[in-house]
């Protein structure tokens, strides 16, 4: 649980906290949107749990599910937008070189409750367009540093508008894998590490997160769906006023099919395998520098395929109670509904949509 330390005064009102609060966020998305070329979207704030796009986190974390009774199905409040944000960037048709980023809102309810963690959860989601030979260390590399850029520029602001505040951040970033910290502390636990390594290294950068290290066991769990493990890593910075390392950001380059279908057979996470996401990423439909010109985003493919799925589950449901029933499918063009639901009995008839141009709609049988 949250812990005040001894002797800590507050050095902003609480007032002037929020009013701090908000600068904060409207000054740091100004120079993340710069330094990595990113544009604002909106997020959603739940998902469809049959389509595979809520973040799984560490694997054994519980979202908060509920019914939506109007369209009959269930969603899923979102533990981040990891997978999201992928079929967004080519839903708007960004290039390479571009990004998004949301305000992203979600409830961890198996979250550990410490000062650094809350069940709630308001942090940026920023996912950005790259090609196939800038997924390297390098690339990742220059990606934080342009991070760390960012928020010591927020801090210097912020300061300048507070001179009170008296909390440094240091720009000199320290790369260390996962690997090199266990070879140093193999006596300490992993987040021990962490706290040993930058109490001396004050803003470092841990790589290689997720997959198992030389001892048998991972630095820490990542989603074996969500990025590369070799590719990866978490932003630490010291905060003097707890006394702890404080994980700014956590992020890597996204998995390609071939490190997706390594990470979940090591995960033992096969059965994701027939997810919509997963299915359409291990056969190449969101490649790496997502840039393929098609006249239908991957989005629409995933919203298509769950749209079908839905309604084949209330047809189902409807021919069980109605056998031989009558369907009646209006501006279905070329469609396959039958073929996938007929019980034997039912009686399917789709009607084709066109446009008459501004004079309504004419149906016809097919």
């Amino acid at each position: 649980m949250t812990t005040i330390p001894a002797g800590y005064t507050p050095q902003l009102a609480q007032y002037d906290t929020q009013r701090a609060i908000e600068r904060i966020k409207h000054v740091f998305l100004a120079k993340l949107c710069a330094a990595l070329h990113l544009v604002r979207v909106t997020a959603p704030l739940v998902v469809d749990p049959a389509t595979g796009l809520n973040d799984n986190l560490n694997g054994v974390e519980r979202p908060v599910g509920f019914d939506v009774p109007a369209i009959g199905t269930d969603a899923e409040v979102v533990h981040s937008l990891a997978k999201w944000k992928r079929f967004a960037l080519k839903r708007y048709d960004l290039h390479v070189g571009k990004g998004i980023v949301c305000d992203m809102n979600a409830i961890r309810r198996d979250e550990e409750l410490d000062n650094l963690h809350s069940i709630y959860v308001d942090q940026w989601d920023w996912e950005k367009v790259i090609a196939d030979d800038e997924r390297t260390i390098d690339y990742m590399h220059d990606t934080v540093g342009r991070i760390v850029t960012a928020i010591c520029g927020t801090l210097d602001e912020l300061k300048w508008y507070y001179p009170q505040l008296e909390c440094d951040l240091s720009r000199d970033i320290t790369f260390v894998t996962a690997q090199e910290l266990e070879d140093l502390y193999p006596e300490l636990e992993p987040k021990e590490r962490e706290e040993r390594f930058v109490r001396e290294h004050h803003t470092t950068f841990v790589q290689g997160v997720g997959g198992k290290l030389r001892s048998g066991k991972p630095h820490d769990g990542r989603s074996p769906d969500y990025d590369d493990w070799d590719l990866n890593g978490d932003l630490l910075f010291w905060d003097d006023t707890l006394g702890c390392a404080l994980e700014a950001s956590s992020m890597g380059i996204r998995v390609s099919p071939e490190s997706l279908d390594r990470q979940l057979s090591l995960a033992g996470c096969d059965d994701r395998r027939k997810l919509p996401f997963h299915q359409m990423l291990l056969e190449g439909k969101l490649p790496a520098n997502v840039m393929e010109s098609s006249t239908q985003t991957q989005y629409t493919y995933l919203a298509s395929a769950s749209r079908s799925a839905n309604m084949d589950r209330h047809i189902a449901d409807f021919l069980k109670r109605e056998s031989g029933g009558i369907i009646v499918q209006l501006g279905v063009g070329l469609e396959t509904t039958f073929y996938r639901d007929d019980d034997g009995c039912a009686h399917l008839f789709g009607l084709d949509a066109q446009s008459l141009g501004g004079r309504g709609l004419q149906f016809r049988f097919r």
